[in-house]
């Protein structure tokens, strides 16, 4: 019973903290940031490494690799920079003028909290677990020069999850997760053009397999469904109102390998398909137009990294990831996007036989971007924008893990 206690309490306060604004790591407005652990590794082998709880996040047959309870919790701290050093924009009614804009992004933490519970004398694993996937917070001065594409934008998930898995044999375990989806919208452009601020939940679910070859050598695969969100609210566009906007959520597809090559190394990988292509705009049913157009297409990321176990009590670990931007003919200054290179590493301490700290940290490269953009918030008259973009982050992470 203390033991149920102790997992709801840590769920309530993660819940809680959740709702804290959330700077986008990953292409498009993607976090990846379920872990410290996999933070210290470029997220390599996540969806089937599970050494801790928060391997839920990626895939839950691998719970089945657990043998007795955990909870994991941790932060992780984002540092995101992006400037626009060079702009045109073209009003309305007037002539071009140029224009620039520095540190529009910002920083933010971003907690987790993972549970898994082995139920003796079965195949079954339970679990639960409080995360975000999606995330970004983008926000110009009030004196930008090109209001219709500043402004403010911020868009933000939650995921509540219930997951079980089931052994089938000793090689192959299948699970599949419940999540209750919250989702947030704020987005603020000036002289009154555009002005959202709307909240909702939608059910998703996730499904998944975990292969063992034997001890050291083991893969897993996992697909989430993401729902479009209608998220119930205020909608004020070029005087035109509504009660909420629908935010479309990519479905993702992930393949995750992890290989002990010696008793000392390890090598893992992942490769991870997402659903852009779904992102296509947002609306509101309210509305003669949509709100804004992204018509992204579908990307993903490749990572690999290594894991050197230098003796019972410490690891050491580092990974790299390339990142691959959605954004296609249509690009925005909004959620400015671009391919990106992760370079990471962490290390894992064991106090106790059943307690670790881990500490993982990140430098995030992001490609010089180019943006195009046309808005018409008041038809048949439309506003122009050239810019050229810089993004970079840099992410650190805390966690502890406990096992009962």
């Amino acid at each position: 019973m203390n033991k149920f206690k102790l997992s709801i309490g840590y769920f309530s306060i993660s819940s809680a903290m959740l709702l804290i604004s959330q700077q986008a790591t990953a292409a498009g407005f993607q976090l990846n940031a379920q872990s410290a652990t996999g933070l210290g590794r470029a997220f390599a082998g996540d969806a089937i490494i599970a050494d801790n709880a928060s391997v839920i996040s990626r895939n839950a047959a691998a719970m089945s690799l657990f043998e007795s309870p955990e909870v994991s919790f941790g932060g992780i701290y984002i540092d995101t920079s992006v400037d626009v050093p060079e702009a045109t924009y073209t009003p309305i009614s007037g002539d071009s003028v140029e224009t620039s804009a520095k540190d529009v992004g910002g920083s933010s933490i971003v907690p987790n909290f993972y549970y898994v519970h082995p139920i003796q004398g079965t195949d079954w694993t339970l679990g639960a677990s409080a995360y975000s996937n999606f995330g970004t917070d983008v926000s110009f001065d009030d004196d930008f020069m090109a209001p219709e594409f500043g402004g403010d934008t911020n868009l933000m998930s939650v995921n509540f999850g219930l997951s079980a898995a089931y052994r089938i044999n000793d090689q192959l375990s299948l699970g599949a997760g419940l999540d209750i989806i919250h989702g947030s919208g704020e987005i603020y452009r000036g002289d009154g053009l555009l002005d959202v601020e709307a909240d909702g939940e939608a059910l998703g679910f996730n499904i998944g397999l975990a292969y063992e070859f034997d001890d050291n050598n083991r893969i897993g695969l996992s697909y989430r469904f993401s729902p479009e969100l209608e998220a119930n609210g205020d909608v004020n566009m070029g005087g035109q109102t509504a009660d909420s906007i629908n935010i479309p959520l990519p479905d993702m597809i992930e393949l995750s390998g992890y290989h002990r090559l010696q008793p000392e190394f390890a090598l893992h990988y992942s490769l991870q398909y997402v659903r852009w292509s779904e992102f296509d705009s947002l609306t509101s049913d309210g509305l003669d137009s949509s709100i804004k157009e992204y018509q992204w297409s579908d990307a993903g990321h490749i990572s690999v990294g290594g894991t050197y176990y230098v003796d019972p009590k410490w690891q050491l670990r580092a990974g790299y990831m390339y990142d691959i931007a959605p954004t296609d003919e249509l690009t925005s200054l909004s959620i400015p996007d671009s391919d990106r290179h992760w370079i990471s590493a962490g290390v894992s301490y064991l106090p106790t036989e059943n307690s670790t700290i881990d500490l993982g940290v990140s430098y995030i490269m992001g490609e010089d971007g180019d943006i195009d953009e046309t808005m018409e918030i008041i038809e048949g008259y439309p506003a122009h924008m050239r810019a050229s973009t810089e993004v970079s982050a840099t992410t650190i992470g805390l966690q502890y893990s406990y096992k009962f």
